[in-house]
């Protein structure tokens, strides 16, 4: 085999010399396809590549100038100084610490094979494939010179796709003339996943871990797992990974990566600080235990892992969108606000940034800004065929909305009805979270200068009497706070639900006195759902973001189409904490209802299922089971509840929709659904207009009685009237607190007082769900309200509606801040 000539060597150095393209002294990464966060957590950057170097090595070593010592005084020189002996210098470096892949028995080859990986190791990727094509040229089949084209290709493919198909070519053909070496399976992984095609990128590298196992291979297949969503298999490559290697602070970050994807918070937050051993100034690992104890409700320690982050690098985005983020979703917006300013000074164009800072100002009533802010991310147009992000999609909804609560803002709330004010397909659309298309819309009217926005509202320019309101509606609101992984607590909405909570009461009251209240700009009786919408109006006002809206006061062509109320409970191995609480309730559920299925059609076969049945612990077990006792379950089965009625017994209503399916891969989607249809609208409607019919009658008899077993029976009654409307979910959000909001403020009218706490895992709306009965589910809700006799001092306490009566008097008091005025309350 000839040597390729000395002139080959003389062109490429000489192009080297001259070229002035931006070149990177990176290494070679074995794998650059991650997600977006995980991308942003790897190595991925040359300052990223040094901070980690003990953790992301390569199968092929940076470049190193033999003459130049880090710190050195003068710096070493860029490569756009070295000479051509240097060059040389480099690659007979190269060739001593035997770097060079396939070796020949020739060393000025080896010499010449090294000059070309010396170019790709500075960006130089054309002259690079330029020389190992002259090299080629002498030789057709020499193995290193074919790999480090295709490599050079492959890193052109960062930023041309083309080459992508090229790279794989030249990498086929080494795999042919040298199919044991496991770097070229990984080379073309990393080739592979960019395009998609993540089954073939793992199978590549499952056969380099085959041929020579190692800590890199394990933590990047690990990788690939993870983005496909398959976390258990992830964290066992991670985990082996580790044990191949431990000091990798990445690939322990990962692995609790995996554990917080499958609701594993706990062991989450155990691995994320087995990363910060390991590392102690890791970024990363501070944000996503920040995540973790979010996502825990654990306010305070999320608040203190975010710190740490931000302590390390004050301009670290990610940190200071996740800390507004969380800071909003507690009812801090000014706070929040604080952090996303901060954010797009860094980054201007981060839409989430931009859209949340929009969406807290709006919240507080600060329309000009927050407009602003939102206009910003919607002519952030996505580029054609790129996917449009979340909240480029609500943020036209989100300006809308605002422009109509801004030109809103000093009428009284009782004289005007957002349900019937919204156009029809607006409310459709933005209920179901579809894009901005609707015909023939008509935009809000834009900011009108004579209303002006929101002013703080400091707590002592309240009478004492007013404080004393704020302060109880706070204790109530906190009562309402659900101790489940998933809910963090909201001081902001704690008081709009507190307020509903004691306005509720004012306005029973009123009723079972035979007083009228002002609804939609008329004087009359109050109807149940003027009862709910009080709750509703104040939850709207707490969080603009979220369409808080009736279902049945939707178009009736998608009315009749019916509105989904969809819960993942499990998807894939993704784990819904929020209602790990109910798995085992739903399972009880669905084996019941396997048994009487059988018991029906297939009775002779019925003490085989149940005895498979008596061995199943988990919803995931179910499936196999279904499909060995049914023909017809193929790739799933779904199983429907019952409501019965208590208007006309024996007579039952659609209750929720149990959906079990599996893949080919053995993945599972176990969700739960109501469909709110306009039939199944009209027959709960029915049922809760009974109920509140007979709550009204005897709610006014307990006005002139002092009997416990009136009390008693009023009590049944209004839990029963939420069991219906839970399980109904006429709302397309909220249901549950506004729900709750009722049963606390209706109790309070009777002259009951509720003192306990939701127990943990416990959910209002759930346990209605997945109680068979209103009966049941009153005994449960009483079991942990621990009701008491209502204090006097209730009955002096100011009118809700006449003291907070417009939108700006609501924000208002929403936004004022009492944690230094108020008793804190066990």
């Amino acid at each position: 085999m000839a040597p390729a000539s000395r002139a080959v060597v003389v062109v490429a150095l000489s192009l080297l010399y001259l070229s002035r393209a931006i070149f990177s002294s990176e290494y070679f990464s074995t794998l650059t396809l991650f997600n977006n966060e995980l991308h942003k957590q790897g190595c991925s950057s040359l300052s990223e590549w040094e901070e980690y170097a003990a953790d992301c090595e390569s199968s092929i070593l940076q470049l190193e100038d033999p003459d130049c010592e880090e710190g050195s005084n003068p710096p070493c020189e860029s490569v756009f100084s070295l000479n051509a002996e240097k060059i040389l210098n480099q690659a007979k470096l190269f060739i001593e610490q035997k770097k060079i892949p396939f070796p020949v028995d020739n060393h000025n080859t080896n010499e010449e094979l090294a000059i070309g990986y010396v170019l790709i190791g500075n960006g130089l990727y054309d002259e690079a494939i330029k020389h190992f094509s002259l090299l080629l040229q002498g030789d057709p089949e020499l193995v290193s010179a074919i790999y480090g084209r295709g490599i050079a290709y492959g890193k052109k493919s960062l930023q041309d796709i083309k080459n992508a198909d090229l790279a794989l070519y030249e990498l086929n053909r080494v795999i042919t003339l040298e199919p044991n070496w496991p770097e070229v399976y990984e080379q073309r992984a990393e080739i592979l996943s960019p395009l998609g095609r993540i089954s073939e990128a793992l199978a590549d590298l499952t056969k380099a871990i085959q041929l020579q196992p190692s800590a890199r291979l394990y933590r990047h297949r690990g990788t690939l797992l993870f983005i496909s969503e398959d976390y258990v298999a992830a964290m066992e490559d991670f985990q082996q990974s580790l044990e191949l290697k431990k000091n990798q602070p990445i690939a322990m970050l990962y692995k609790g990566l995996t554990f917080f994807h499958r609701g594993m918070l706990k062991e989450a937050i155990e691995t994320f600080k087995e990363a910060l051993k390991l590392k102690s100034d890791f970024i990363d690992a501070y944000k996503s235990l920040g995540q973790a104890y979010r996502e825990l409700g654990d306010f305070e320690s999320a608040m203190e892992s975010f710190q740490k982050a931000l302590m390390l690098n004050q301009n670290h985005i990610q940190s200071l969108q996740l800390r507004g983020m969380m800071l909003y979703h507690h009812g801090s917006l000014q706070e929040a606000i604080g952090n996303f300013k901060r954010c797009l000074q860094l980054e201007p164009y981060n839409e989430v940034c931009q859209y949340m800072k929009g969406l807290s100002h709006v919240a507080m009533g600060q329309f000009y800004e927050g407009i602003k802010a939102q206009t910003k991310v919607m002519l952030n147009d996505p580029l054609l065929g790129q996917k449009a992000s979340s909240e480029y999609l609500k943020v036209k909804y989100l300006r809308e909305y605002s422009r109509y609560l801004h030109s809103h803002l000093d009428i009284p709330v009782a004289e005007y009805n957002v349900d019937q004010d919204l156009p029809g397909n607006f409310k459709n659309h933005w209920a179901k979270n579809l894009p901005f298309l609707i015909e023939d819309y008509e935009e809000q009217p834009g900011l009108q200068p004579h209303i002006k926005d929101v002013l703080p509202q400091n707590f002592d320019s309240y009478s004492s009497e007013v404080q004393k309101l704020i302060c109880t509606a706070d204790h109530l609101g906190a009562l309402m706070q659900y101790d489940t992984p998933g809910f963090l607590p909201n001081r902001r909405i704690h008081r709009a639900m507190g307020l509903a909570t004691l306005e509720v009461m004012q306005a029973m009251h009123r009723t079972w006195s035979n007083s009228k209240v002002r609804v939609n700009g008329k004087t009359r009786q109050m109807q149940w759902r003027d009862m709910f919408d009080i709750a509703v109006k104040w939850r709207r006002i707490a969080d603009p973001d979220q369409p808080v809206l009736w279902l049945d006061q939707m178009p009736a062509r998608s009315l009749s189409r019916g509105f989904n109320n969809h819960i993942n409970l499990i998807r894939g191995q993704i784990i819904n904490i929020r209602y790990l609480a109910y798995f085992d309730n739903i399972l009880d559920f669905i084996k019941d209802r396997i048994l009487v299925y059988h018991g029906a059609y297939n009775p002779r076969g019925l003490l085989e299922v149940r005895q498979a049945l008596e061995n199943v612990n988990k919803v995931e077990d179910l499936l196999p089971i279904m499909k060995q006792f049914n023909s017809k379950t193929r790739d799933g089965f779904t199983v429907n509840s019952k409501v019965p009625s208590m208007k006309d017994p024996g007579k039952e209503y659609d209750g929720f929709t149990i959906t079990i399916t599996g893949d080919r891969v053995g993945n599972m989607l176990f969700s739960v659904e109501t469909q709110t249809t306009e039939e199944r609208t009209q027959q709960y409607q029915s049922e809760v207009e009974s109920i509140y019919k007979d709550l009204t009658a005897k709610g006014k008899a307990l006005m002139l009685s002092t009997e416990l077993g009136d009390a008693d029976a009023v009590c049944n009654l209004i839990l029963s009237l939420v069991y219906y409307f839970c399980n109904l979910m006429p709302l397309s959000r909220g249901s549950s607190v506004v729900a709750y909001s009722v049963v606390m403020g209706a109790l309070m009218a009777s002259g009951k007082e509720v003192i306990g706490r939701i127990p943990k895992g416990k959910l209002v709306d759930f346990e209605a769900m997945t109680t068979p009965s209103p009966d049941s589910f009153s005994k449960t809700a009483k079991s942990w309200m621990n009701l008491k006799s209502l204090p006097s001092w209730y009955q002096s306490l100011p009118s809700v509606a006449e003291t907070f009566p417009s939108t700006r008097t609501m924000i208002e008091v929403l936004n004022t801040d009492s944690s230094s005025h108020c008793p804190k309350k066990s």
